[in-house]
């Protein structure tokens, strides 16, 4: 049930370069300067969204290695 990391940040980081770099041809940029930005903001977004996605997957699989000990550590399974 883990969080697909490459997927997820390889859209955000599609959906971040064509936005930034819609926004800068509105904004009356350069074509270069426009891709410049666009690409840097898409690097950021995947190095961003790769390291947030790391985070959750090691933050579930934390409370689901925790939920399995609590199960076996209950008091009726320990009977003599």
């Amino acid at each position: 049930m883990l969080l697909p990391i490459r997927s997820i940040a390889v859209s955000t980081a599609v959906l971040c370069f064509f936005g930034i770099g819609i926004l800068g041809s509105f904004g009356g940029l350069s074509p270069y300067v426009c891709c410049k930005r666009a690409m840097l903001g898409a690097t950021v977004a995947y190095l961003t969204a790769g390291t947030a996605s790391k985070a959750i997957n090691a933050i579930l699989t934390q409370a689901l290695i925790a939920s399995q000990i609590k199960k076996r550590e209950q008091p009726g399974d320990n009977e003599k």
